[in-house]
This record gives C-alpha cells, structure tokens and sequence, in this order.
C-alpha cells in the first residue's frame, strides 16, 4: 500500500500554528517574544511554510544559482622568495588544495617564471594580489605562458581607494589593457569586485551587497569609457566576499547576490548570467582571545559559504589575527575545506538551499533590502559620488557601533570574545600598529577585528 507520507495527520496552515504558539506563549506578545529584527532590517518569523514562497521571484531566484558543482579549495600563500615559496606550492597541491591564492604585495621583485616553476595554469587556477601592479603582472606572465590561463587578479583597485585614498588616474585604462591581454584566457578573470572593504569595516549583509554591487557597475562603466564593450568585460569580472559569524543570513546572502548580479547585469546585456565567487572566512570577526574559537567561526562561516555557493574558498588560519600563522594552523584551515567535501558532501549538490522555506524567504528579504540601498547609491550619482559624499562610510560606521554596542551590552554573544572567554596563561595582546593619517577628500574606511576592543 502506497500512502503519501504523514497521510494521517491533516494539513495545518500557518495561522493555525501561530493560534497554537499563542496559546504556549500564556499572554506574551509574539512579535516580541518570536521576531527577529535584524540589522539589515528584515523581520525573521519563528516559522515558515509553503504558503510563505508564493512571490514569483523565488523560482527566478533558484534559476539564478546554476554554477559548477563544488567549489576549489584555494588558500592565501605569502610570496617570500621565489624557490621556497614554489616548493610551499607544491607541496600543498598535494594536500587537497585546488587553486591558488599568491600574495605578492611584500615582495615586489619576485620573478614569476621562477615562482610558478613546474606549476601549469591551464590546470591550476591561480590568482594574484599585486598591490596595484596588474598590468605588468599579466605582461609578465604572458612573456613565458603561451597557453589558456586559470585564475586570474585578486586586486580591487576602488576597494584600496576607499581605504586609501590612493586611485591612480590610469588604473582603468591599465585594467582595460589586461582585458585586452587576456582575451584568449577566458578563464582568467581580471576584475575582482571585493566586499572586504565594506565588511571588515563593519558592514550589515545588506550594506554589504549594495555597496559591492554598486562598486561592480561603477567598473562596468569604467571599462567601457575605456573602449571596451561590455561582452568583453563581464566575462572578466567576478566578486569575492567576506563571510561572517551569521550563519543562515550569509548563505542568502551569496544566493541573493547571484540574483541581484543577474538583475544588473542583464541591463548591461541580455540573457548574462555568469557570476563567479570567491569567498573567504572573515577576519573581522577573529579573536586573540580564546583564539581556538576562530576555528569553530571558520567552520561555520566556510559552511555559510560552500551552502550559498561559492565557487573558490578560502579559510584563513585561526591565529592570524594575533601572530604569523604556522604549518599547523594552516593544515587547519586547509583541512576545514577537505572536511566539508570529503565527509560532508556538501560539494554532490547545487543550491543546497533551494526549498527551504526559511533560506528562501531570507535570500528575497535580503535582495529586497539590498536594491533599495543599491538604488538609493544611484540616485546619488553611483558608487564613486556616494563615497565623496561620506554615504556609504557614514552608514557603515552607524552598523558598526550598534554592533560593537550589542557586544559591550551582552545582547550579542561572541564566544571567547564577551563570554566564555579564557585567556591563554601567554596571551599577549596583539600590538596596534600606530598609522599616521591620511589626507583624504573623504572618511576613509577602516581595516577592522570588532573583537579588538574586549583584548586590552
């Protein structure tokens, strides 16, 4: 006999199990008691059901996650000297490590046909953070790679600028060149589009999305003033995002930004769809204190991220934020990624989320919030104006002091950091690194760890 599961007991609607939770809660308010309002401003319900994904946008919402299965497990690598540093990467590519991350911003000297020796970019994707040398990057690498490239330019040129002041008055036309260089690498990706900037100051999700998206139209526009036409552009872009501590909220928030990219970039060209994403675990939310609790933060933050759909990962070690990072701490944050695929399968699915009524209803919430922010940046003359006028950074700023305010007061919890926190017998506070100020035409946004405050 083949009966529908649970066929014995009658369908009960929404209203029925809040007249139900009435009931329980003996007087108590239920928009008191149950809502969650969060900074982002969306309303979260205790429960959710079918009748809660009638909106049409939903279903377009789950077209929009369509990528490859999996993401690469792709760690950040300091360039040091060109033969230990290509041993180090060797070595990890044997260690469950899919693609690589080469900061080469300490050492600018670094001859790349040396670094890369033995390593193949047709079959391991590699990414470059310059420090505002791409062009001659890409010309560098282009001298000994006669072959199609993977991975691509880790550098967000108006990221450094709102936390700089520092944009050169050729940048564009330098990018636009390695577009150009790069036509017959399609897969080697030169516009990185990065939210960092905005989280690690102390961004909502929302903020976050807006902000970001708004700085990836402003390249659009950029690039074409450049010459270019868009279906050379958009192939070149992709975004990287910062992850943070809330778990729910930031799988919706890389499924909400494939659908706002699909949204913008279809006005750019018809029918685009393709929005490639790195994601790395936050620094923002790192501690000194009780710092093995990094690890439980990476953890959740790399789950946040593979379960919204990344595409490349990263996973900083735990103790970064206080000392330079060893092999052991590394081979933790490596495995982390090895874990989630290896014995969590969480690489056998695309859009694990789709369906849930709760994830759905938080990614249309979230894309909602966001586009009205996104908006508001236009109507101010775009990203680069909204800057200029302290916009963006005043309302960063106003996130981040009700945040860190939540902490002092102990309505928010950061484990180890506010509670639960146990100081290690040696723990000694990270050292502040005494910058002098920048001149600059507008507030700069700052490179924050909100937990920095609690370490005195």
């Amino acid at each position: 006999m083949n009966l529908p599961l649970f066929s014995e007991f009658s369908p009960a609607s929404k209203e029925i199990w809040k007249q139900q939770t009435l009931k329980d809660l003996k007087g108590k308010g239920f928009e008191a008691t149950l809502l969650w309002n969060t900074a982002e401003g969306i309303v979260v319900e205790p429960y959710y059901a079918a009748e809660d994904l009638v909106d049409e946008r939903f279903v377009k919402i789950q077209t929009c996650q369509v990528k490859n299965i999996g993401w690469l497990n792709q760690p950040q690598v300091e360039v040091e000297e060109e033969k230990v540093t290509n041993a180090q990467l060797k070595a990890l590519l044997q260690k469950g490590v899919d693609a690589l991350m080469l900061d080469l911003t300490k050492n600018k000297k670094i001859e790349l046909t040396k670094l890369l020796d033995g390593i193949k970019l047709s079959e391991t994707p590699v990414f470059f953070q310059t420090g505002g040398r791409e062009e001659a990057t890409v010309s560098e690498l282009l001298r000994f790679i006669p072959y199609q490239m993977k991975g691509g330019l880790a550098d967000d040129g108006l990221a450094r600028w709102v936390q700089t002041g520092e944009l050169s008055a050729t940048y564009f036309k330098e990018l636009a060149n390695c577009i150009r260089q790069t036509q017959t690498s399609p897969q080697f990706r030169t516009v990185c589009v990065s939210s960092h900037a905005f989280h690690n100051a102390g961004a909502n999700i929302a903020q976050e999305l807006a902000f970001t998206l708004s700085s990836a139209v402003t390249y659009l526009d950029k690039l074409t003033d450049e010459g270019l036409t868009v279906e050379d552009i958009l192939p070149k872009v992709y975004f990287s995002f910062s992850i943070g501590t809330n778990y729910f909220l930031e799988i919706a928030k890389l499924r909400a930004l494939r659908y706002l990219w699909q949204k913008v970039s279809g006005e750019f060209l018809a029918g685009y769809h393709n929005c490639y994403i790195h994601a790395q675990t936050s620094t923002f939310y790192d501690a000194a204190t009780t710092p093995n609790t990094n690890m439980l933060r990476a953890t959740t933050e790399a789950m946040s991220a593979v379960m919204g759909g990344c595409d490349a990962l990263t996973v900083h070690a735990y103790d970064v934020a206080f000392q330079p990072s060893d092999d052991f701490s590394e081979r933790i944050a490596r495995n982390i990624s090895v874990l989630l695929k290896g014995e969590s399968y969480l690489d056998k699915t695309v859009d694990p989320a789709a369906g849930s009524y709760y994830l759905e209803n938080l990614t249309l919430q979230l894309v909602d919030a966001a586009w009205a922010l996104f908006l508001a940046i236009e109507e101010k003359g775009g990203f680069m104006e909204a800057i200029a006028q302290n916009f963006i950074q005043e309302a960063i700023e106003e996130n981040y002091q009700q945040t860190l305010r939540a902490l002092q007061e102990g309505k928010r919890v950061m484990v180890g950091v506010n509670k639960f926190r146990f100081d290690e017998a040696d723990f000694v506070t990270p050292p502040t690194i005494d910058e002098k100020p920048i001149q600059s035409a507008f507030k700069l946004l700052a490179n924050r760890r909100i937990a920095q405050s609690f370490e005195a």
